[in-house]
């Protein structure tokens, strides 16, 4: 048999076998189940010969199987790779040569699309298939060990040497709202740390807790909200293989009553525009909202809270530190800010020279804390760029006002100076979703005839609003509210905007546009 690790036996001690761990498809798990499947996926993993260090990705759904692999792969001192099934077929392709993987525990609606005789990465020899209700047989992939994941044998002779809790444990590859993804690297007792951090401090789970996140296990954001904090506590996870569509949200709450809920913003405006004009949306079980993964606007938040009587707590975290380091709290919100630094995190702002700014003044955020990644997967020169004695580059530009709340003033790359003056598009688009018209906005550094830097606004508009009319009543309100030098010459209104999969605007793609138009308009 396989020696249980840290992790393991912080989930399962034997006073909370019978308790209820995962309600899912209408069913639920007691921790003994979730337990017994775990050792039986270390069994297999042990049958395949995996070795302490070997990479093992996961393209999961969200579901028990998902929880039992991932332990079970920490379990045996190899390292886990969680990989959302959102991405496109290339972003999967690229983290599993990136990052090497061994084997791989994959769905079997993705099998097929994902790898093919001639796509298979080099160093994948072994997989396991996870085949759902209605799934068809998986033929074999030349070269490779094939097995179905329910009914693949294993071993259990050979016993591991423990792995220390501060060894490598798995990698989480950044959601690429900048460009190419990146593995950071982290520990068993990175979860623990975040568990005693945020989850400790600002969720104060209680008992009868159901935690149900529409962000993705494979996240950091959704790994923390809808496994390590609900089932290190011996609380009760709700998890859901759909993609939270806003129907789908409301099916969830209807049946498990979820106490607390995890999104993103564009979660919480769905959720919304469902509410008012679909059907409505029972949140009567709620007792706690949190929203992280972008700054949740003051107004989405006000109206969310307006509407349902639920606050909604905004933080920040990262990849890099595995989860939020700065939330607000229940009880002491302020809507627009990320909230207060947490207990046992360090922030500092500096300027682009690297100079401590002014109380009260923009700078970019560094963070320290013990939850922050080791460093990126064989990226040697952006880990020293990023991780840097200690402290984490965050990219993101920060003010903290005089009663310790922090405000996101936007990623330090999508900030820009049009007339040798810093603008922030967060604080541009927080003034245009004021507007009745504005379903979302997003604003990034464009150039006008002469090629001089200008602001300018992509705008997804609620039904019924004419652009023409939407635009000239949006520039009065942009003139009474911002600076000239901070309001938009150039409007253009699109029918959505282009995120990654955790929900980020990527603004990078709206620059990309620009310059093309650019391009097009000097031919």
């Amino acid at each position: 048999m396989f020696m249980v690790r840290s992790l393991f036996s912080q989930l399962f001690p034997p006073e909370r076998a019978s308790r209820g761990a995962i309600l899912y498809e209408h069913s639920e798990i007691a921790y003994s189940e979730l337990c017994d499947e775990t050792i039986r996926v270390a069994e297999v993993l042990n049958g395949l010969d995996i070795q302490a260090g070997d990479r093992v990705a996961i393209l999961l759904a969200d579901s028990p199987e998902f929880i039992a692999s991932f332990v079970a792969i920490i379990s045996l001192g190899a390292i886990a790779v969680p990989i959302n099934l959102a991405l496109r077929r290339e972003d999967q392709l690229f983290i599993l040569e990136d990052c090497g993987a061994r084997a791989a525990i994959i769905e079997a609606s993705s099998m097929q699309a994902l790898i093919g005789e001639a796509d298979a990465p080099p160093e994948l020899h072994d997989i396991l298939i996870v085949r759902r209700e209605g799934d068809s047989q998986i033929s074999s992939v030349r070269g490779m060990n094939v097995q179905d994941f329910v009914s693949a044998k294993g071993v259990s002779e050979a016993p591991h040497a423990e792995a220390a809790i501060d060894s490598d444990a798995f990698i989480l590859y950044t959601s690429g709202s900048t460009g190419e993804p990146k593995g950071a690297v982290h520990s068993q007792a990175d979860i623990f740390y975040t568990n005693e951090t945020y989850c400790r401090e600002v969720l104060r789970l209680r008992e009868g807790d159901r935690l149900f996140s529409s962000s993705r296990l494979p996240f950091a954001y959704g790994l923390g909200n809808a496994f390590t904090f609900p089932l290190l506590n011996g609380f009760t996870t709700i998890l859901c293989r759909e993609k939270p569509a806003p129907a789908v949200v409301s099916e969830v709450f209807n049946l498990y009553r979820p106490t607390i809920f995890f999104g993103v913003p564009v979660v919480y405006r769905m959720l919304l525009e469902h509410h008012r004009s679909v059907a409505p949306l029972d949140t009567s079980s709620l007792r706690l909202c949190v929203s992280a993964g972008e700054a949740l606007p003051a107004q989405l938040g006000e109206e969310w809270e307006k509407t349902f009587g639920v606050q909604v707590l905004d933080g920040i975290g990262s990849t890099e530190m595995l989860h939020m380091f700065m939330s607000n709290h229940d009880g002491e919100v302020r809507y627009g800010s990320s909230g207060q630094l947490l207990n046992g995190y360090d922030a500092r702002l500096v300027d682009h020279e690297g100079a401590a700014t002014e109380p009260g003044e923009v700078g970019n955020l560094w963070i320290r804390g013990a939850s922050a990644s080791s460093r990126y997967w064989q990226r040697l020169e952006t880990t020293t760029q990023t991780f840097v004695d200690g402290w984490t580059r965050t990219g993101d530009l920060y003010r903290c006002d005089e009663n310790g709340f922090w405000w996101h003033m936007g990623r330090s790359d999508d900030c820009f100076k049009p007339t040798g003056q810093w603008v922030s598009p967060i604080e541009v688009e927080s003034v245009m979703v004021r507007h009745d018209a504005v379903r979302v906005a997003a604003v990034v550094e464009g150039f006008d005839k002469d090629g001089l830097s200008c602001v300018c606004a992509f705008l997804v508009l609620t039904d019924g609003h004419d652009p023409e009319s939407a635009e000239i009543d949006i520039r009065a309100l942009c003139e009474a509210a911002l600076p000239r030098f901070k309001q938009p010459r150039r409007y253009y209104f699109v029918s959505e905007l282009p995120y990654t999969a955790t929900g980020k605007v990527q603004r990078f793609k709206l620059r990309e546009q620009l310059r093309g138009e650019k391009g097009e308009q000097q031919l």
